[in-house]
C-alpha cells in the first residue's frame, strides 16, 4: 500500500506564506513525477506545479515566480513554498505522484488526501 500524505496547508492573509508537505510511504520502488493540483469550489482540479526525478519543474502560469516546488528523494517528500498568496489561490491542494511498487510494476498515480489553503484579503 502506497499513501502520500499532505500537510502545511491553513488560512493566511493576501501577500504571506505557506509551505505545503507531502510525504510518500509504503511499498515504493521508484518515484517518477511529483507534482502539486488544485481545486477551487466549482472549478476543474488543475496543476500547480510538478517536478520530475532530475529537479526539472513545470508550473501553471499564475504561480510562476510566486510558487517554488522542490522534491527530497532520500524522503520520498515533495514540497510547495507558496510566497505572495492571493484569495484566488484558496482551493484544496492534492498532492499526486507517479509511483511504482516493483521492478516489473508499472507506474501508477497516487494522490493525497488534500489540504485547505486559504488566502483572505
Amino acid at each position: 500500500q502506497v499513501q502520500l500524505v499532505e500537510s502545511g496547508g491553513g488560512l493566511v492573509q493576501a501577500g504571506g506564506s505557506l509551505r505545503l508537505s507531502c510525504a510518500a510511504s509504503g511499498s515504493i520502488f521508484s518515484i517518477n513525477a511529483m507534482g502539486w493540483y488544485r481545486q477551487a469550489p466549482g472549478k476543474q482540479r488543475e496543476l500547480v506545479a510538478a517536478i520530475i526525478g532530475s529537479g526539472t519543474t513545470n508550473y501553471a502560469d499564475s504561480v510562476k515566480g510566486r510558487f517554488t516546488i522542490s522534491r527530497d528523494n532520500a524522503k520520498n517528500t515533495v514540497y510547495l513554498q507558496m510566497n505572495s498568496l492571493k484569495p484566488e489561490d484558496t482551493a484544496v491542494y492534492y498532492c499526486n505522484a507517479g509511483i511504482s511498487e516493483g521492478y516489473y510494476s508499472s507506474k501508477r498515480a497516487y494522490w493525497g488526501q488534500g489540504t485547505q489553503v486559504t488566502v483572505s484579503s
